[in-house]
Parts: C-alpha cells; sequence; structure tokens
C-alpha cells in the first residue's frame, strides 16, 4: 500500500508541476512577425503620401536652388565690380551677399535639416498610414492569441515559420480599409 501512494504522489507531483507550464505556455500566447517594409511598398495610401512628400520636396529644391543661384549671380557681380565700386559700397554689398548666405544656410537647415519641414511633413503624411497598420497588427495578435509581433525589417530574425508571419494578412486587412 505504501508504494502504491508514492506512485501515486509521485504522478500527482509530476502532474501538478507541468500544469503550471502548461497554463503559462497558454496564456502566453505565439510570437509572429511581420516585414513592414514590404506592408508600406504594397501600400496605396503610402504611394500616395510618398508622391506628395516629393512633390513638397521638389518645390523646397527648386527655392533652395533659386536662392543659391541669387548667391552666385551676386558674389559674380561683386567680383567683376569690386575695383570700381567704392570703399562703402563694396562693403554693402559685401553684407548683402551674406545676407542672403545666411538666408539661403537658415532656409536649408529649417527645411531639410533634424526637426525640419521635410521631418515634419513626412511624418504628418506617413503617421496615419503607420497608425492603421499597427491597429491591424494589433487586431490580428489580439484575435489570435499573439504575444508578440516582431518587425522582420528593422529586427534581426534569423529564421522564423512562414506560419508565423503575419505581413500578407495586414497588406490584405490594410487594403479592405484605404
Amino acid at each position: 500500500m505504501m508504494r502504491r501512494i508514492s506512485s501515486l504522489g509521485l504522478v500527482l507531483l509530476v502532474a501538478l508541476l507541468c500544469l503550471p507550464l502548461s497554463v503559462a505556455s497558454a496564456q502566453e500566447g505565439k510570437i509572429g512577425y511581420v516585414d513592414s517594409q514590404r506592408i508600406f511598398a504594397e501600400s496605396k495610401d503610402f504611394a500616395d503620401a510618398q508622391a506628395k512628400f516629393d512633390k513638397d520636396v521638389a518645390a523646397w529644391n527648386k527655392q533652395a536652388e533659386e536662392m543659391q543661384t541669387e548667391i552666385e549671380q551676386l558674389e559674380q557681380d561683386l567680383k567683376s565690380q569690386s575695383l570700381m565700386l567704392s570703399k562703402e559700397k563694396r562693403e554693402e554689398k559685401e553684407r548683402a551677399l551674406q545676407a542672403k548666405k545666411d538666408a539661403y544656410q537658415q532656409y536649408v537647415e529649417g527645411t531639410f535639416g533634424p526637426g525640419g519641414k521635410a521631418e515634419r511633413r513626412n511624418a504628418e503624411l506617413i503617421k496615419p498610414i503607420r497608425d492603421r497598420v499597427i491597429a491591424v497588427i494589433e487586431k490580428i495578435a489580439i484575435e489570435e492569441n499573439y504575444a508578440i509581433v516582431l518587425d522582420a525589417s528593422t529586427t534581426s530574425i534569423a529564421y522564423g515559420k512562414r506560419s508565423l508571419d503575419l505581413t500578407e494578412r495586414v497588406i490584405e486587412e490594410t487594403k479592405k480599409q484605404e
């Protein structure tokens, strides 16, 4: 009788020890991944946003080129007229040239530098699309019990089962919302 109880006790002990592991595994869910570059590449809304951004950048580049051309013309005028100008007039033209250079530098930094117009415009155009994609990923993750969804385009994933790749499903769902 003693041997039977200890065998039964051992089986119960093993079962009790395994139960928390299986419950924890079930609660933690699965891990999936997406390729956000592919999602955005196949998004009509992203392509439209990129076209708008490119148009804005072209306009800003044109403005910068016009400013640069004006500076070059002023430099050329100053160089060709420098011997004929009085000291005061030459200094006045040099100050005007420096003011144009400063304005150009300020324009370039304010437009293309960190936190500039280009960066803000890009964020403004892309944010609603990114938010929608994230919402779709969250919806799929919750519905299908994914605990974590990684982005293969920003995270190094050495191997992932194709069955864990949610990219195609995210693309399909976002296309429904476009």
